[in-house]
């Protein structure tokens, strides 16, 4: 049985996706792909067309939600990932659409 990471191994960033990413199923697919990187945290809509995530979780499991980021579902088409890690002293238990 895997533990959690203690809270100082958390990592949590903030995320904006830009490009063809609304309507196209990519806040459904992100919320599957942390799940099974479990990681938590929550993704939305912006108003201009970008999506933001706020993503916690171990380093490695966050990087790989990073590299999936780039890419998306299959209709997505992503022309930038930026982010900036954030310090908080919340624990995101799941992650969710917002």
């Amino acid at each position: 049985m895997k533990s959690l990471p203690a809270q100082h191994d958390l990592e949590t960033l903030n995320v904006l996706i830009e490009g063809r990413v609304q309507g196209v199923g990519f806040r459904a697919a992100t919320v599957r792909q942390a799940h099974l990187l479990r990681l938590g945290g929550w993704v939305r809509n912006l108003s201009d067309g970008r999506v933001e995530a706020l993503i916690q979780g171990e380093r490695g499991a966050v990087d790989r939600m990073l590299s999936w980021l780039l890419q998306g579902p299959p209709a997505a088409r992503v022309s930038g990932v930026s982010h900036t890690e954030i310090a908080t002293e919340r624990h995101y238990e799941r992650f969710e659409q917002i």
